[in-house]
């Protein structure tokens, strides 16, 4: 007599995605603002290539950004720091009362050490120019989105100047722009309502703090810096 044994089929589990117990690992959502379209564009096809990434948004102006990171609440926020409408820091700010904790990287051209100081003092946790390598752009979005804070050490350093150096009162700012639009003394007093010696007082402090001795090396120099536009 024969006896037949029949084998009992066993299924294969195939781990979804090559993961395990077909668990999927969640993507860093990330929302873009930035005023210029080329830029967007290209920082949609860097991120999107990535598999651990997903862009959910695209702004362009400060508003936009803020409307689109309420609906999205992404991961991590990539802004630029000039934009229309509303700027960067605004911008930052604006989250920052929705949610304390938003992760935000400042991606921008401006290195000045006002522009930092301003940027992380809004909450920003992150800063990196646009000439950074995609590896340091990768590395700083994944920082940034486990709570830490990514600032290269070239930048940090000009923070920690700013902020152990003397900074420029609300009124000497004013008048710092006032010069940067070539206005002499008596110009200035007439438009900020003070009095002339007040205004040489304001001009001999802003030599002073920002190290300088002319108006013009005190407009360059500010420029650089960060502390106007012209």
């Amino acid at each position: 007599m024969l006896l037949v044994v029949k084998a009992k089929k066993t299924m294969r589990r195939t781990p979804m995605n090559g993961r395990k117990n077909g668990k999927k690992k969640q993507r860093i959502r990330v929302l873009i603002g930035d005023d210029h379209t080329v830029v967007r564009e290209g920082l949609l096809l860097l991120l999107e290539g990535r598999p651990d990434l997903v862009v959910v948004g695209e702004a362009s102006n400060g508003r936009e950004a803020v409307d689109l990171w309420k609906g999205h609440r992404p991961d991590v926020t990539l802004l630029d720091l000039q934009m229309p409408v509303l700027d960067g820091v605004g911008a930052i700010k604006q989250i920052r009362e929705v949610d304390p904790n938003a992760h935000i990287v400042v991606l921008t051209t401006f290195d000045g050490d006002e522009d930092i100081y301003q940027a992380i003092k809004a909450g920003a946790k992150g800063y990196l120019l646009k000439d950074a390598t995609r590896e340091a752009l990768m590395d700083c979005i994944h920082k940034v989105h486990i709570g830490e804070t990514s600032i290269p050490s070239i930048l940090a350093a000009k923070l920690a100047d700013r902020v152990s150096g003397e900074a420029l009162s609300a009124r000497e700012i004013e008048v710092l722009q006032k010069i940067a639009a070539g206005k002499a003394n008596k110009e200035i007093s007439a438009e900020l309502f003070i009095g002339e010696g007040t205004v040489k007082a304001h001009v001999k402090t802003i030599f002073r703090k920002l190290d300088v001795v002319s108006r013009t090396e005190a407009v360059a120099r500010a420029t650089r810096r960060g502390l106007i536009r012209l």
